[in-house]
This record gives C-alpha cells, sequence and structure tokens, in this order.
C-alpha cells in the first residue's frame, strides 16, 4: 500500500459490505472491508482496518469511527446527515427505496399454480402472497418481472375431475344417486359445474363413448375451476401476466424435444431405480425406465422421464417448461411450491442447471402450512370444500389486506399459525393493527396540526425544508435512522427473495414510532405540535411525514392500503 488507507488496483470488492450493524450500540455503519480484503492486499486486518478508519475519519458527516474485532470498521454518523436523509425521504415520497439494482434484469416468479380441480385452500393463499409480494419486492429493486401461473391440465388429476365432473352431471339428470368412487373429488363445488352441463347440452354425453365424454367434462370442469380461482386471486389483489398450460407443452411437442435434447447430450439412459427410502427390495418390483442423469447436476438420484407404462412423467413436463422459461430470456427463476414438494426441489434445480447449460438459476420458495386457529382453537374443515378451509372462506372472514399481511408475518418455510380473533383485534399483539395505527396516528397528527396551525403547509414537500436541526432529541435521530434504513431493506430482501423482512421492518418502524407518541403523551414538550412553538412543530411534522411515507412504501410492495384513520 502506498499511503495511509490506500489499496492495490484490481481487488475484488464483490464481498464487501456496508450496512448497519445489529446492534446499534457498534454504530450506523458496520464495513467488513479489512476482513475481505486483507489477504488480497496482502495486509494484515486489523493494519489494514487502521488504515481505512484513519481515511474514513476524515470524510464529511462522519463523527467517528472505530476498528472493532479481528478488523470491523464501525462508523458514527454526524446527526446533520440523519437530518438530511429525512428531508430525502420526503422529496422522494414513496418512490423512496426504488432502486436499479436490478438493472431490468428479467426474472420469472411462478406462483400458485394449484391444480385446477378445486378451490384454493388457505396454503394456496400463502403461496399467492409470498410470490405476488416477491414480485413487488423485485420490481421496486429494478428487476423486470414476469409474473406466471402454471396450469397443470393434464394427467390424472385432470381425469379425476373430468370423472368428478360426470358424476355430478348425471345427478343432475336424476341418473346418479350412489357414493361417489373413491378417488374423486367429492365437494359440492362441482355440483353447479355438473347442473350447468346438463342444462347446455342436456342428456348428450349420457351416450356418448367415454373418450369423449371425458375430454367434455374436463373442459368445462378446468375452465370452471380457474374461473373459480381466478376470482379468488382477484380479490386477494393478485394478478398474473401468464397463464402457462401444461397441455400446450405435450401439443407442441416441447416434451418430446427436451428427450431429443438430454439423449443427444448423453443426459438419458435406459437404468433400473434403487428401491425409495424406507422400503426394502422385496417390496419394490425394479422395472427398466428412461432416465435422467440428474446426479450429474446435483441431485441425489437419477430421475425417470417415463414411466414403465410409457407415459411422460410429470418431471419430463416439468423440465419442458423450465427450458420453455429459459428460452424466453429467464436466466432467473423463482418458483413458489407447497410444503408437500419439498422432495421435488432438487431434481428441479439439477433439472435447470441441465437444460440451461448452466446459464440459469432456479430458487424455489418453499412455503410451510397455515394452521387456522379462532381463539387458539382450530377451525374446522370446510363444508363445501370438502376437507379443506377455503381462500375464499379467509377472506370474506378478516379482508384482503389482513390475508396479506399476515402471510409475511413468518418466514415462508416455517409454519404459520393464523388466528381470526388476533388478526382482527385491534391491539399490539396484531401486527397488521399496529403497523396501520402508526399510519392512522400520523395523520391524526396532521389533522391536529391543521387546526392548530392554521395557513401552515403541512405536505411532506413543504416540511422538508422546515428547521430540522430542530430535532435534537435522541428517539427523534434514532426514528430518522430506522426510516433511512429503508432502501437497504428493500435491496437485501430483494437478493435474498425474502419478503416477509418487510413486515419485520414496518413493525420496527412502528414501534419506534408509537414510543416517541407515548413519550408526547407524559411530557408536553415532546409532543409533535408545540402550540407555542411552530418551527419546531414543523420540524416534527417532518418527521411524522417521513414514518408516513415509508410505512406507505412498505405497504404498497405489500398490497396493503395504508389507512388515514381506524374505526
Amino acid at each position: 500500500m502506498s499511503g495511509a488507507g490506500a489499496l492495490p488496483p484490481g481487488l475484488n470488492l464483490g464481498g464487501v459490505t456496508v450496512e448497519p450493524p445489529r446492534d446499534p450500540s457498534h454504530g450506523d455503519i458496520a464495513i467488513n472491508a479489512a476482513l475481505v480484503l486483507a489477504k488480497q492486499a496482502r495486509a494484515k486486518p486489523r493494519d489494514l482496518a487502521a488504515a481505512l478508519a484513519e481515511r474514513l475519519g476524515g470524510l464529511d458527516d462522519v463523527a467517528a469511527v472505530e476498528v472493532a474485532g479481528p478488523g470491523f470498521i464501525n462508523l458514527r454518523l454526524d446527526d446533520s446527515f440523519w437530518r438530511g436523509q429525512l428531508a430525502e425521504i420526503l422529496r422522494a415520497g414513496t418512490a423512496y427505496g426504488d432502486s436499479d439494482m436490478g438493472g431490468s434484469a428479467a426474472v420469472n416468479v411462478e406462483f400458485v399454480s394449484a391444480n385446477p380441480t378445486g378451490p384454493l385452500h388457505i396454503g394456496h393463499g400463502r403461496g399467492a402472497v409470498v410470490g405476488d409480494v416477491l414480485a413487488s419486492l423485485l420490481e421496486k429493486a429494478g428487476y423486470k418481472v414476469t409474473r406466471e401461473y402454471y396450469v397443470n391440465d393434464a394427467g390424472a388429476q385432470i381425469e379425476a375431475l373430468a370423472r368428478s365432473v360426470y358424476f355430478r352431471y348425471q345427478q343432475a339428470l336424476g341418473r346418479e344417486s350412489g357414493a361417489m368412487p373413491e378417488g374423486l373429488y367429492p365437494g359440492d363445488y362441482l355440483v353447479s359445474v355438473g347442473q350447468k352441463l346438463a342444462e347446455r347440452d342436456g342428456d348428450k354425453w349420457l351416450s356418448a363413448s367415454e373418450p369423449d365424454w371425458l375430454d367434455a367434462c374436463a373442459n368445462v370442469g378446468r375452465d370452471a375451476m380457474m374461473g373459480l380461482i381466478r376470482r379468488d386471486l382477484a380479490d386477494l389483489g393478485i394478478r398474473h401476466d401468464v397463464i402457462f398450460s401444461e397441455s400446450t407443452l405435450h401439443e407442441r411437442g416441447q416434451t418430446e424435444e427436451i428427450l431429443d435434447d438430454l439423449k443427444m447430450r448423453g443426459l438419458v439412459y435406459e437404468g433400473v431405480l434403487e428401491p425409495p427410502k424406507g422400503k426394502s427390495s422385496e417390496d419394490w418390483e425394479a422395472r427398466p425406465q428412461m432416465l435422467f442423469k440428474a446426479t450429474e447436476f446435483g441431485d441425489d438420484v437419477d430421475r425417470p422421464l417415463k414411466k414403465s407404462e410409457g407415459e411422460w412423467t410429470y418431471f419430463a413436463a416439468d423440465i419442458a417448461y423450465h427450458r420453455d422459461k429459459f428460452e424466453r430470456g429467464f436466466n432467473t427463476m423463482i418458483d413458489v411450491w407447497g410444503a408437500d414438494h419439498g422432495g421435488y426441489v432438487k431434481r428441479m434445480t439439477a433439472a435447470v442447471r441441465a437444460v440451461s447449460d448452466g446459464k440459469a438459476e432456479l430458487d424455489v420458495k418453499l412455503c410451510q402450512l397455515v394452521n387456522l386457529l379462532k381463539d387458539g382453537v382450530p377451525v374446522k374443515m370446510s363444508k363445501r370444500a370438502g376437507d379443506f378451509v377455503t381462500l375464499r372462506e379467509v377472506i370474506d372472514e378478516v379482508g384482503r389486506d389482513v390475508v396479506r399481511f399476515m402471510m409475511l408475518t413468518r418466514r415462508n418455510d416455517a409454519p404459520l399459525d393464523f388466528d381470526f380473533a388476533k388478526a382482527t383485534e385491534q391491539s399490539r399483539d396484531n401486527p397488521v393493527f399496529y403497523v396501520q395505527y402508526a399510519h392512522a396516528r400520523g395523520h391524526s397528527a396532521l389533522r391536529h396540526a391543521a387546526a392548530a396551525l392554521p395557513g401552515a403547509d403541512l405536505g411532506a414537500t413543504a416540511v422538508a425544508g422546515s428547521d430540522l436541526d430542530r430535532l435534537t432529541e435522541p428517539d427523534e435521530l434514532a426514528l430518522i435512522r430506522t426510516l433511512s434504513h429503508w432502501p437497504h431493506v428493500v435491496e437485501s430482501a430483494a437478493l435474498s427473495h425474502e419478503p416477509h423482512r418487510l413486515t419485520y421492518y414496518l413493525h420496527d418502524v412502528a414501534a419506534a414510532f408509537h414510543g416517541l407518541w407515548n413519550r408526547g403523551t407524559n411530557d408536553v414538550s415532546l409532543r409533535f405540535i408545540v402550540a407555542e412553538d411552530a418551527p419546531l412543530s414543523l420540524a416534527r411534522l417532518a418527521l411524522v411525514q417521513g414514518v408516513l411515507t415509508v410505512i406507505a412504501s412498505g405497504l404498497a410492495i405489500i398490497g396493503v392500503e395504508p389507512v388515514e384513520e381506524l374505526r
């Protein structure tokens, strides 16, 4: 190194992070540069950190710098810097936190993708919210996102749907009075489908051949269920840019194409699988199958592409589908699946590596179960659906905004308890209410200020120009720091594909704001409106506007309407 803090050229800075420390007592910014670059710079981490700290200490807005541990650099910034950040928040409005980090790179987020065999259940609702909010988060971070739904409209489940519709059709015509055969879909939601088919076509299908009525009933059932699914998603505030049908893969011959491609590359062979875990060789009938060399791409075992009877496996169609995504320009694919698909992750990530020659990346987000409760007691099953609680029932019970927010109060891979009573009560134990209450309180302060300061412009842009140097209370400055972290929260949550970080952060903002409000309740000098000191009031109202701006920005990504009054 030449000169204090100078670094040799050409260093790889990819591992350097500049971010708020987990422990606020360590300062405002933590930098790991010395630890990451020491080996490349041929210097001891502590020595390099000391040299860098000397340089950083001379920068504007840096109040103090400290070398900690093996070579971390902790910075404390001047209070004036944070006040400047508040002004920046107010000037940017809800666009605060917008990032160009993604560089408009194309990302495909596939979510929901429930089989079109019945209404959505609450587990589908969790995946729907996770996928939709993740897509909005990535858009906020500068990516070009396509929201996609994959319709599994081929295979055994569609045949079961067709037979279920035909059973209800016969019932509607008075030709079927026995119990529904095992293996079909018993929910009442198909009763109206059978009735409408009978009204439209009369007894036409009673005398038709089985292939003909199966095809007709499959089409009617699929269309009816997709209509039901789309209505439920629309009421949850969710849209998809692309609805992709599995049947089109087979119609276009894309499944055969993928097989030919894998064969040409030597990635397919005729083989016999070992018994699955938990099965003895005596209970397992070994059959020759066409296998994909998944183990060459990180999977535990090779996987069949065709069943021994010659039918395509679901895996074969899924490979063709993900190659189609890659050919549409998506090098980053995110699939949001239910927890019951956990065993499918390795084979699909391996398949994506194979069909893209390692150019594409698949990230699978598994959503764990939602446990529905009312006052701590499990909610009974839906009568209409037969064996699960529908998403529609939950939306009707608590509303769209509550469902969307509550689904993000845990990581997607952790089970979620959804208690109807807690989700609707007005208390700090309800995270939706707690954040909305902070937003409503802020608007209440502005309404009171309009009466106390007649003629004053209380808009965000106007108060940004007030004397923000009047903000000197430690809690006020701490709240500004929290608000200023919003761009970092957006980028870090987008990089990790973790939308739940948004609700955690908004809860922290709300907690800091409620704490400040409560201090003013006990000490009138700390209130947001000090009638005899208009400049101080305007500065504190700037802080209120900052809170409103950031909460509204966060709720916009989550798809929740920020309220101005709670009733």
